[in-house]
This record gives structure tokens, C-alpha cells and sequence, in this order.
């Protein structure tokens, strides 16, 4: 991973981000992969955004499979190239489909064979261009999953916004070798 940020290092990180950057190494995720690198440099931050992160990734009442096509789905909205890198692969593991997420990249409408996955995508793409949810859908939601599982969507959502413009202010890159999936600004 790069970034324009200082890079850290054992000369200049401090106890608190040495914590930090042990806890996120030690938690679920093991690796600092993301925006953990730019928000290290906070380690306040670093700290309740690494937690509220571990909870929407994996302990939401929402599927990996609907939760990584939420995550997907920010990603193109914000045109985050890492977070794509990071969680495409991911949710085909899952189950999304690849012509699903190639239509999410493209800016096109997915075709879903999935009622779940039409949902997660409607509710994602309605609240990033209305910043509302109407009534019909809402209720929706509320009667395919509950108010609790909503609210670990909508969580979803903003915990990977974040996440989204942290990578893209901060110019974090992964070395994969591969194309990157958005045209560059």
C-alpha cells in the first residue's frame, strides 16, 4: 500500500499508533489493508474506526454476500479504485455475481436474479443519489430484514464512505499490477 501521507515508521511512529497498529494487526482482519495506514496518523480516530469497521464487516445481521455488494456499491459511487481492489474479490466470493459487480464498475443498472441483492443495491443507489430512502422502500427493507438489520446496512454504508474518501483524499494505492477499475480524475 502507498499513499501520500507520511510513511511510518519505527523512528517516527508514536506509543499510541504503535497500539493502534497492534490492535488492527491482532484483530479479524490481520493486515493493515484499507485506510488504516492514513488513519493511524490519528490514532484516536484509528482506534473507533477500526472497531465500528471489525463490527460492519463481520458482525452485522446483514449476509457477507449483501454486505460486500453494499461495499461495492460505495466503492463505484465514490470511485474508490483500493476499496474495489480490496472487496471485489471478496464478494464474488460471496456469491455476487461478476456481471453484476462489471455492471456497478461500468455505472450501468445490474441485472439481479437475486430479490436480497436488488434491494441492497436499490436502497444503496437511492439513499447516494436522493440522500432519502422513500417510505415504499424503506418498508421494503423493514419487511424482507427488520429495523435492526436497516440499520446495520445503513451503518455499512457510512462506516465504507468513510472509508471511500479516506483512500481517494489521501491517494492510498494497492501494488497489484493490476488496471485500476476507475478512470483516474
Amino acid at each position: 500500500m502507498q499513499s501520500r501521507l507520511t510513511e511510518l515508521t519505527s523512528e517516527n511512529t508514536t506509543p499510541e499508533q504503535q497500539c493502534v497498529l497492534n490492535s488492527i494487526l491482532q484483530g479479524p482482519r490481520g493486515n493493515l489493508d484499507g485506510p488504516f495506514l492514513a488513519w493511524v496518523h490519528s490514532p484516536e480516530l484509528a482506534d473507533h474506526a477500526q472497531k465500528l469497521g471489525a463490527y460492519c464487516r463481520y458482525h452485522t445481521r446483514i449476509p457477507l454476500r449483501l454486505s460486500e455488494l453494499a461495499i461495492l456499491t460505495t466503492a463505484a459511487c465514490w470511485q474508490s479504485q483500493a476499496e474495489w481492489q480490496i472487496h471485489e474479490p471478496i464478494a464474488h466470493q460471496a456469491g455476487i455475481n461478476s456481471q453484476v459487480t462489471e455492471a456497478i464498475r461500468l455505472g450501468e443498472e445490474p441485472v439481479f436474479a437475486d430479490t436480497e441483492e436488488a434491494l441492497v443495491y436499490q436502497i444503496t443507489r437511492t439513499l447516494y443519489s436522493t440522500k432519502r430512502i422513500p417510505d415504499s422502500l424503506y418498508q421494503q427493507a423493514v419487511s424482507k430484514w427488520g429495523e435492526a438489520a436497516l440499520v446495520d446496512l445503513i451503518g455499512i454504508l457510512g462506516y465504507y464512505s468513510l472509508v471511500a474518501m479516506t483512500l481517494n483524499v489521501f491517494e492510498v494505492k494497492r501494488d497489484t499490477g493490476q488496471p485500476l477499475p476507475f478512470s483516474q480524475p
